[in-house]
């Protein structure tokens, strides 16, 4: 499929962003009356609920800048990052600095989660924002926030447990590699070391303590220093999450031009998490899988996820790019060609976000406090973006190649 198809899978993803994922949200995401954004979107871009989950706030004003910043400096995408920030500031922040989890169409609170994933999405759109208009109080704001993100997750006493820690300490693979992605995402607007040092921290806690060479696979829960629990949440591996960390991991090589080592880490962590995760009989990515091969017990664990498979997506084409092994090539194909045949709706555009194993539509729903303008558009901008600059090294080379 690659290099051949390079020209024709740009596009494919080029223009589902522009002519597809984003005119499914604007207007229709956007809340005029109130500010910020409306995500809960039934098939049709009918509005099912106007709660307002914060990490879509964020999420979205972050993606709206992003492309403001590396795509084409459209005034309406400043404006729209512009409204989603504003909203955030105004209503999404509780009097301790931290954040809620979802507030009303008008923006009361209504729900503040123990997890820092609403100020993680705040932290990135604020930095791109930030970078798009110049605005160096929300880059500062970004650094502030990013700061205090910190702060809460290393004092455990500032947030309460999910199990009694007392019994069994427990820390999880989600917060890792969301520090990661954060820092790579500020580092791109302000010059801090705690930055790189961040990810380089987060890095090693995932090679360190979540890695199970013993299993080949990365677990989503652990204790304070890798232990293994033999329980149901300890032997719980999601493919989709290890996926998107070993692609942040791969991104990170390529911000340092290739580094072989995290290289190795970041396929490493794909390569198992493909093997383990690709249903032989239907296709696709199961959601949960067991590090022992035993019977995982959430309800969903054999369904297909959409965001799963837009990390995946990213992660083999990423790999490819940055090793050039056939292998990756191959699984991109795999990957992108079964999603691509079941996800995406024909009629009303966008993807359908939960299908059942099989690939059948479980639910017609777009958007949802967990699903909204993030994990596909990103996908489909971030592969553009990587299969350009693959285009213009080829094109570099062929025209040296001329001269000589």
């Amino acid at each position: 499929m690659l290099p051949d198809s390079m020209p024709e899978l740009l596009a494919t993803y080029r223009d589902g962003l522009l002519n597809d994922t984003l005119p499914f949200w604007i207007p229709g995401a956007i809340d005029r009356e109130c500010g910020g954004y409306i995500t809960s979107l039934d098939r049709d871009g009918t509005i099912l609920q106007t709660d307002k989950p914060v990490w879509f706030q964020g999420r979205f004003a972050w993606l709206l800048a992003t492309l403001y910043n590396t795509v084409e400096r459209r005034p309406q995408w400043l404006e729209l990052a512009r409204h989603g920030i504003e909203f955030l500031n105004k209503h999404c922040f509780d009097t301790d600095g931290r954040m809620f989890f979802s507030v009303t169409r008008e923006g009361r609170p209504l729900r503040k989660r123990r997890y820092l994933f609403s100020e993680t999405f705040a932290t990135i759109a604020l930095a791109a924002y930030g970078l798009a208009a110049a605005d160096e109080a929300a880059k500062r704001q970004a650094l502030d926030l990013f700061r205090m993100i910190l702060r809460y997750h290393t004092t455990p006493e500032l947030l309460p447990a999910k199990v009694n820690p007392a019994v069994r300490p427990m820390k999880g693979l989600a917060m890792s590699m969301i520090l990661m992605v954060t820092a790579q995402e500020l580092r791109k607007a302000v010059h801090d070391p705690i930055t790189t040092k961040t990810i380089d921290g987060a890095i090693a806690e995932i090679e360190r303590d979540f890695l199970k060479p013993e299993f080949r696979c990365v677990l989503e829960t652990v204790g304070p220093q890798g232990e293994f629990y033999d329980t149901f949440e300890g032997r719980m591996v999601c493919p989709g999450h290890a996926i998107e960390a070993g692609w942040f991991i791969l991104e990170e090589a390529r911000v340092r031009g290739g580094d072989p080592r995290l290289v190795r880490l970041g396929t490493t962590i794909i390569d198992w998490s493909l093997e383990l995760g690709w249903d032989e009989q239907y296709g696709g990515l199961f959601y949960y899988r067991d590090a022992k091969g035993l019977p995982p017990t959430e309800y969903w664990h054999d369904m297909k996820f959409w965001w799963a498979h837009n990390e995946a997506i990213i992660a083999t084409l990423l790999a490819w790019q940055m090793t050039g092994d056939a292998k990756y090539a191959r699984w991109h194909q795999m990957v992108h060609d079964w999603s691509y045949a079941h996800f995406p709706d024909p009629v009303y555009g966008e993807w359908y976000g939960y299908l059942h194993r099989d690939g059948t539509v479980s639910t017609s729903v777009k958007g949802c406090m967990w699903k909204g303008p993030f994990h596909l558009p990103r996908m489909q901008w971030y592969c553009w973006q990587r299969l350009e600059e693959t285009r213009r090294a080829a094109k570099g080379a062929n025209q040296r190649e001329s001269d000589a």
